[in-house]
């Protein structure tokens, strides 16, 4: 594989690739500035986006699973066995861990700085931050804004998360921006006294915002994860199957129905009254097709299943 391809824009995978690379740069670039700045706030700023990266690469592994299942691509054959209803349901697991292990980054950091408020504070270097924070700021915004334009197309929830992430690292480096030039400003005045507070009080600041950010991904990834039915899903489900109930004189129905990462399932059985006239398999077979159609979406990564049966207990 060639390097462009490797590292293409064009696709979630390629795009994913840049994101960890980009991500570990500036995570060591963190670190190292915030050991020679004496800030804390950097370090975070570091050990959160080395967080993310991580968390990223699983993505990316989940990924490459979940399109070569649904493509019917190259798969371990160990692998199809093993997991012969596919990988969707890994997508809102990593999303949902991804967002709690963020949540728990920024408390950590949060009480960390507190405790150090509370003890007077340290100095720093502001040139060596606010040169850090200046870079830090302007590739997250860049990589968030060059994400959000190549998902217009793709529409991939990862590249979704990893868009709030990005959004979420520049703000926070924004932040330290503001208080690096905030700091420096105050140097050699009466309020210099200030500047020991400044690294943790942003921190504290910092972690106060972005703790919240992540609750409603957490919350949407459990969701999916406990197969919880989104009601306008489960609406378009029963209507369509209402209609061909109606229209092929069934006796009912019952309609199952989940959202679970980028995948759909969708469950169906109609209860045939005893005594029909027989059909062929064609028909039957036809006829799935025809509620398939209707059912609309008939990607990779819909799964769909139509049963026809005259025991309602098979469809419970």
């Amino acid at each position: 594989m060639n390097r462009r391809a490797f590292f293409d824009f064009g696709s979630e995978r390629g795009i994913l690739r840049i994101s960890i690379a980009v991500t570990i740069f500036i995570a060591a670039v963190g670190v190292a500035f915030g050991l020679l700045s004496g800030s804390f706030s950097i370090v975070f700023d570091g050990i959160y986006s080395l967080v993310d990266a991580g968390m990223s690469f699983l993505a990316l592994i989940v990924t490459r699973l979940i399109t070569s299942y649904a493509t019917s691509q190259r798969l371990s054959p160990r692998l199809r066995k093993r997991f012969s209803m596919g990988f969707w349901h890994f997508e809102p697991m990593i999303v949902g861990l991804n967002g709690l292990l963020l949540i728990s980054v920024a408390v950590y950091a949060f009480l960390n700085a507190a405790s150090n408020l509370l003890e007077g504070g340290h100095d720093l270097e502001f040139e060596w931050a606010l040169l850090y924070a200046a870079i830090a700021a302007a590739v997250c915004f860049t990589m968030a804004t060059a994400e959000t334009r190549a998902n217009r197309t793709i529409r991939s929830d990862f590249l979704r998360i990893d868009i709030k992430s990005w959004t979420m690292d520049g703000g926070i480096t924004a932040a330290l921006l503001l208080a690096f030039c905030l700091g420096l400003a105050i140097q050699d005045t009466q309020w210099q006294w200030l500047s020991p507070y400044i690294d943790p009080g942003v921190l504290m600041l910092v972690c106060l915002i972005i703790i919240p950010l992540p609750i409603s991904t957490v919350r949407q990834a459990f969701s999916e994860v406990m197969l919880i039915t989104p009601a306008p899903l489960l609406q378009h489900v029963e209507a369509v199957a209402g209609r061909f109930t109606e229209k092929c004189g069934f006796t009912s129905y019952r309609a199952y129905a989940a959202k679970v990462g980028r995948s759909t399932q969708i469950e169906l059985y109609f209860i045939v009254p005893s005594g029909s006239a027989a059909r062929t398999i064609e028909q039957w077979d036809a006829l799935r097709d025809e509620i398939g159609g209707a059912l609309g979406d008939a990607g990779p990564d819909r799964w769909l299943t139509i049963v026809f049966t005259a025991d309602p207990e098979w469809a419970e």
